[in-house]
């Protein structure tokens, strides 16, 4: 296919763009756009001109004829390919989201070193842009929706989208049809943090299926596929539709006698299923009313579906662990929270009058320390000024207790910020890695060894850094830092919030083999953000956490003890 005028175009947009973030001479980036202009609007199609006839163009000339012979070849030309091999391409991609230009993505990237949109996002539902010069509340709110506009046109999405979609779909088909079971299944069932595809399992058959996918305005195209098959010797419809045009959206269709049993056999993963099959003598064709009943057949307990991942469920169950996991009204309080005094939304009043309200005992504040400069952290005189603070709310809020902490950077040494001295004028210390993420699994480990040995440090914060879908994270070795803490009695942060859900739930099982508590934090910077401790629950039952190994399921007189 011809390459149009339109792509050469963005090639020239795209090249201004990088050279105005890497402030190059200001009249080569006004030619650049002029020419994206210019070749936008062209009538004839660059790709049928020769050479002679494109430098005749007005406006373009021999200098930009050349570029664009260029990437008529090979689709780049040679000024762009080494600004592209200058910027991060996670850089490029913040340079398409509204509401930002270059001067701007500069700044975002080395002011606040982000790197990608994902990071982005974060620091904007963090606050951390309001007090970035020539930036502000609007700006932030602009480029946050933009970001979530984005996201949610992603194949794959995180598991808060999935539940969101699925609640609708749910609602909106019983609504219509009271009669219809129709269930969630697959990863989003098993709360899984990435979803590649929303699964349900229902009895709508499939003219009633097409008819509320055509009227729904859930669904902005009719179906893509119906398809008869045959699941594990049951026969089922199959239909695949996308919702909103991106995220994968599959019914199995099936008769209600049998739906049971295709629930079981779609909601758990193939590992789980296989070693049903493997080591249960699981008969997977007899009818049952209910998933309880296929366990029992086998003599088993009923497995929550966010275990059944073929991991660790049986060894879980021959501990009897199933029953003692955790749950959210086990939570007595919830600590790593942020408010105005670094980069909240909320003031410090107001996040523990909301925790109160929701029935929670204990509320712990961590704002960012003065290195973390980019989220306005505390420097010592602002940390005297909030203690004074929570003491007078301590008073006014009684029983209701707010302990002061402190969310300490872990600095590229592995010191933690502030002296010693300041550091023991907190309850607590959260202490966490936001800058210099760049390392490899020796340095990073090194680094979070030496915070976990600090005799200051209480919780071990967002271990790895990740932001799912945008950024991996610092590689660690997990077993070493797990050791380090159980060494150490420091306790590791399961972050509820759903771009982190880190410390991954995998590690949940050999944490607690050594003794290693988990606290389950919402890391909110906004009250709305404790909201995201079910997240972090649902990661937490995945990964098989119990209440008596969870750190804030102690109550207040229990958590103080170990504070003081």
């Amino acid at each position: 296919m011809a390459i149009t005028n339109r792509q050469i175009a963005k090639a020239f947009r795209l090249a201004s763009q990088l050279m105005e973030l890497h402030s190059e001479n200001p009249f080569k980036v006004r030619s650049l756009q002029n020419a994206a202009f210019k070749i936008e609007k062209l009538s004839v199609p660059l790709s049928s001109q020769n050479e002679i006839e494109i430098a005749s163009i007005e406006g373009i000339g021999k200098g930009l004829q050349a570029k664009i012979s260029d990437y008529l070849k090979r689709e780049s030309f040679s000024d762009l390919d080494d600004l592209v091999s200058r910027t991060p391409s996670g850089v490029i991609d913040m340079l398409g989201i509204k509401g930002i230009g270059p001067k701007k993505v500069l700044q975002l990237w080395k002011e606040l070193e982000i790197e990608s949109v994902g990071e982005l996002l974060y620091a904007c539902n963090a606050n951390r842009l309001v007090s970035l010069k020539g930036f502000g509340e609007k700006t932030q709110k602009l480029i946050r929706e933009s970001i979530e506009f984005r996201i949610s046109n992603a194949h794959n999405c995180l598991f808060p989208i999935a539940e969101f979609v699925s609640d609708e779909i749910i609602t909106k088909i019983k609504f219509s049809s009271p009669d219809i079971e129709i269930f969630l299944t697959g990863q989003a069932r098993r709360k899984c943090e990435i979803i590649t595809s929303i699964e349900f399992i229902s009895s709508i058959n499939e003219s009633e299926l097409k008819l509320f996918l055509s009227g729904s305005e859930l669904f902005q195209e009719e179906i893509a596929l119906f398809k008869k098959e045959v699941l594990e010797g049951f026969e089922i419809i199959k239909a695949e539709v996308l919702f909103q045009k991106t995220i994968p959206v599959i019914f199995y269709l099936c008769e209600k006698n049998i739906l049971s049993n295709l629930l079981f056999i779609t909601s758990g993963s193939e590992k789980h299923l296989e070693a049903l099959k493997s080591n249960h003598k699981f008969n997977i064709l007899e009818i049952f009313d209910s998933e309880a009943s296929i366990y029992k057949s086998m003599d088993l307990p009923y497995f929550i579906p966010e275990l059944r991942e073929g991991k660790f469920e049986f060894d879980l169950a021959q501990k009897n662990g199933l029953s003692s996991l955790v749950e959210e009204k086990d939570l007595k309080g919830i600590l790593h929270n942020h408010s105005t005094y670094s980069d909240g939304n909320d003031t410090l009043k107001d996040m523990a009058l909301y925790c109160k309200e929701l029935g929670y005992e204990y509320l712990g504040i961590c704002d960012h320390s003065k290195s973390a400069f980019y989220a306005n952290g505390l420097k010592e005189d602002r940390i005297i000024q909030q203690h004074q603070e929570i003491e007078k709310l301590n008073k006014e809020l009684a029983p209701f207790k707010v302990f002061k902490g402190i969310e300490s950077d872990i600095l590229s040494s592995g010191e933690l910020d502030y002296s010693d001295d300041v550091l023991n004028t907190f309850d607590f210390i959260v202490a966490s890695v936001h800058s210099k993420l760049r390392m490899d699994e020796e340095k990073a480990t090194t680094r979070l060894i030496k915070a976990i040995e600090n005799k200051y440090t209480t919780i071990l914060g967002h271990p790895t850094g990740r932001l799912l879908l945008s950024r991996p994270g610092y590689p660690i070795d997990h077993k070493k830092v797990i050791d380090a803490c159980s060494a150490n009695e420091v306790v590791i942060e399961l972050n509820a919030n759903p771009y982190r859900l880190d410390i991954d739930w995998r590690w949940i099982q050999y944490a607690m083999e050594k003794g290693v508590m988990i606290s389950i934090n919402p890391d909110a910077h906004r009250k709305e953000g404790y909201h995201d401790m079910h997240f972090g629950v649902g990661a937490a039952r995945k990964g098989g956490l119990t209440k008596k190994m969870t750190f804030n399921a102690l109550s207040l007189e229990e958590i103080a003890l170990k504070f003081f």
